[in-house]
């Protein structure tokens, strides 16, 4: 099968995060079973045309996230119509409206998570407000109208999308993977010494980092032994933001920003760690959130879409209110109860067993209709 697929981002690319993993995964295992599979993706500064990457042919074109799908449309059009017998357009925020590029191929929309609320914290003024109100709801009734079979990867997304007009008949929700191996002996880790928090992933204003490093500071006021550690890229505007409250907290010796961090960190932290906070405006599913499970850590959670799907309140960790103030009541909660908190690290890693690539492929290919 020749098999063609729309994303803004491959893995390599700058912004790259959790659903590129994913993605990268699964283009990967139908290459192995003898597809043919090419990626249409969008260009970033020092990138090439065109090049193979574990077996998937990779073609750039134009290098802005917002122009990249009327660029690869018109690519399209001009020269791979009518070559592939299967389409996936993965859509982030602006779509590729592939249901237009003709019949021949099967076709399917692969969706992570509606942008929605994430306009109003990423994008500037007025291009936010449009996003919000007008050209990501259009959009998705667009394509919800045109009844192309719809993947995503949460209940919560499903839901979310079922009021664009996809109907659950249409839609099919496949399991998430992780890169990390799931330990081998849970009681075999060893934590820091003192209770810490972890932070992981771009510090930008839809993660609201800022709400973590406010929850620290209200659970250490009860916990003084608490420490927090926080991983990731913080070269933008909210980033810097971030570091400055950091530095003017009473609290400031007792968190360590650790900057972007290597696989081999990554790994080393989600084990020490005794807790990882998330609290962004909603996600796909949360990866990060199973990925600490795999290494027997468990989570405290925003109540919010992905999120709410990568947590099973009071099973796996704990899901609270959209504020600082309730998180800090959790964190303080569970870090008190070593019963309750052996009992959540246990279930989460448990689950974290269950959540592997080798299961989204087959739920893929079951989605697609590939034996």
């Amino acid at each position: 099968m020749n098999v063609l697929w729309l994303s803004w981002k491959d893995r390599t690319h700058p912004a790259a995060g959790g659903a590129e993993v994913i993605s990268h995964e699964l283009r990967m295992r139908l290459q192995a079973e003898g597809h043919t599979v090419t990626l249409l993706t969008c260009g970033y500064p020092g990138a090439a045309k065109t090049e193979q990457c574990d077996g998937v042919n990779i073609i750039r074109v134009g290098s802005n996230r917002y122009t990249h799908p009327m660029q690869a449309a018109l690519y399209y059009i001009l020269r791979m119509r009518n070559k592939f017998d299967l389409v996936v357009e993965e859509v982030n925020a602006a779509p590729y409206f592939s249901v237009l590029f003709g019949k021949k191929a099967k076709r399917f929309l692969f969706y992570h998570h509606l942008e929605r609320e994430v306009w109003l914290y990423e994008a500037k003024r007025p291009l936010n407000y449009l996003g919000y109100y007008v050209l990501e709801p259009l959009a998705t009734r667009i394509l919800g109208r045109a009844r192309v079979p719809l993947i995503t990867v949460s209940e919560s997304t499903r839901r979310e999308m079922a009021a664009y007009g996809f109907t659950p008949k249409d839609t099919a929700v496949i399991s998430e993977g992780i890169e990390l191996q799931p330990i081998e002996q849970l009681d075999a880790v060893t934590k820091y010494r003192r209770p810490t928090l972890l932070s992981l992933g771009g510090i930008r204003a839809m993660k609201r980092t800022l709400d973590q490093v406010k929850a620290f500071e209200l659970a250490k006021a009860k916990l003084p032994a608490l420490q927090m550690k926080i991983a990731g890229d913080a070269s933008g505007a909210y980033g810097q933001m971030v570091l400055q409250y950091i530095a003017s907290s009473p609290y400031a010796r007792d968190v360590a920003y650790l900057g972007r961090i290597s696989h081999d960190e990554k790994s080393a932290l989600l084990r020490q760690c005794h807790v990882i906070t998330v609290t962004s405006i909603k996600e796909g599913w949360g990866l990060i959130v199973t990925e600490a499970a795999s290494q027997g850590t468990p989570a405290v959670v925003y109540d919010v879409p992905g999120l709410r799907d990568s947590v099973r309140h009071k099973q796996t960790g704990l899901i609270t209110e959209a504020d600082p103030t309730a998180m800090a009541s959790s964190i303080i909660d569970l870090l008190q109860d070593p019963h309750t908190y052996s009992s959540l690290r246990r279930s989460a890693w448990e689950w974290s067993k269950h959540i592997t690539f080798a299961q989204s492929y087959q739920d893929f290919k079951g989605a697609v209709g590939i034996a």
